[in-house]
């Protein structure tokens, strides 16, 4: 079922001009998105302590995915993909002061959250798909597996950063005025691309074939597009699974994790639990841009490493020990940016160049838009149960089906 991609030589791609740039920018806008979770999140979960909004908080942060990600990658594949990532910086913005605005007045209502978290998730989709359109144009191929990896270990590092400055602002400017510092880190990244010498429009190239975006038809011709693909399929499909089991749908959650393990204080102990998988993460993103030669970006390691990330987080969902629950969320999250990495880098590398945009939107929704329904199984289900009993649940429905993709596998070799 799974075939390995064509191997590609790698190089560096900080090797590149103006990557670095790119990735710093990337890097900043990330950690304020997370600063913004771990500010929005604290006082959510402080003013109404519901499980059922913070799998809400899941929910409409990645149905958007779900629903415009197509859409999003056929506009890049016909309008400058710089554009539409400012559109999503603007969008970012919005919320935050949307955020300040209700914490100064003192009138957050739920609705109120669940509208701020909407346009958190439509800004993230304006931003997620056509990062990587751009991204492809930025490096090239050779440098594709090092700049998605860069741009993973990025990410994470804004994961590991950001709750560590949220914190910090929210004891020393409180969560009011430090909604609004945060809108500073989404500038430079905005401001940078005005001019960024990057993409389809600013090197003239045709735009893709203008075939109109028909909703679910657009989806099912994009999924017959990329059926005599092999690699990209298997990668989709792996993506999906994690994001519709279990996809990050345990940070919204973790105040009550934190809480569970007698550290719900927003000080040092709680901030270390939110990094924990974010350092891990880092790690992983340093000895594989470093020593990547012993693991492969192929089908075969990214199997084996999202079932390990599985089964670190089925553990974590049983364990109710503070240092033992760090060690395995920092083994989770060295799993999780490995195959996380390699299955975009491999759609990346067999996409049609035609339809890059479409293709890269369809991984998108899979990889992320998916994550709306762990929403259902780690939140709703835990307002039901309990957040371990739901996030144990999912992992496990993970790891079987990670497994017998694994075993399938197995008989046509490496």
């Amino acid at each position: 079922m799974i075939s390995a991609a064509d191997s590609v030589p790698e190089s560096s791609a900080l090797r590149t001009p103006g990557y670095r740039t790119f990735l710093l920018t990337f890097m900043l806008a990330m950690m304020a998105d997370n600063i913004e979770h771990v500010i929005s999140y604290w006082v959510v979960f402080q003013k109404f302590h519901s499980a059922a909004l913070g799998g809400f908080a899941v929910v409409s942060h990645w149905l958007p995915f779900l629903v415009f990600s197509v859409p999003v990658g056929a506009l890049n594949d016909r309008f400058d993909s710089r554009r539409l990532i400012q559109c999503g910086m603007v969008l970012f913005i919005i919320a935050s002061v949307g955020w300040g605005y209700f914490f100064v007045t003192d009138s957050l209502q739920v609705w109120h959250a669940m509208v701020l978290l909407t346009i958190h998730g439509c800004a993230g989709v304006l931003w997620g798909t056509s990062s990587q359109m751009l991204l492809y144009d930025i490096v090239g191929a050779r440098s594709l597996p090092s700049a998605v990896r860069l741009n993973a270990t990025a990410r994470y590092l804004g994961v590991l950063v950001g709750p560590g400055v949220g914190s910090l602002i929210m004891r020393t400017l409180g969560p009011t005025w430090g909604i609004f510092v945060n809108t500073v880190f989404y500038l430079p990244l905005l401001l940078w691309l005005v001019r960024a010498p990057y993409g389809r429009h600013f090197r003239g190239v045709a735009a893709g074939p203008k075939r109109a975006v028909r909703g679910l038809a657009d989806i099912i011709q994009t999924v017959r597009d990329v059926r005599e693909v092999p690699v990209v399929g298997a990668m989709v499909l792996l993506a999906g699974t994690a994001s519709f089991f279990i996809g990050n749908s345990y940070h919204a959650q973790m105040p009550g994790f934190a809480q569970d393990l007698g550290h719900g204080d927003p000080g040092a102990t709680y901030t270390l639990l939110l990094g924990a998988d974010a350092a891990g993460a880092l790690l992983a993103g340093i000895l594989l841009e470093t020593r990547g030669s012993w693991l492969r970006t192929e089908p075969a390691s990214a199997l084996k490493m999202a079932l390990l990330w599985g089964c670190a987080l089925f553990a974590f969902s049983l364990i109710r020990v503070y240092p033992v629950a760090i060690v395995v969320l920092f083994l989770a999250g060295f799993f999780e940016l490995s195959f996380s990495s390699m299955t975009q880098a491999l759609v990346q590398l067999n996409a049609p160049d035609t339809i890059r945009g479409r293709v890269l939107g369809l991984f998108t929704m899979s990889a992320s838009g998916l994550r709306a329904f762990s929403g259902v199984t780690v939140g709703l289900l835990g307002s039901i149960t309990n957040i371990h009993l739901s996030l144990a649940v999912s992992a496990l429905a993970f790891v079987t089906v990670a497994g017998l993709l694994l075993l399938r596998r197995s008989p046509q070799g490496a």
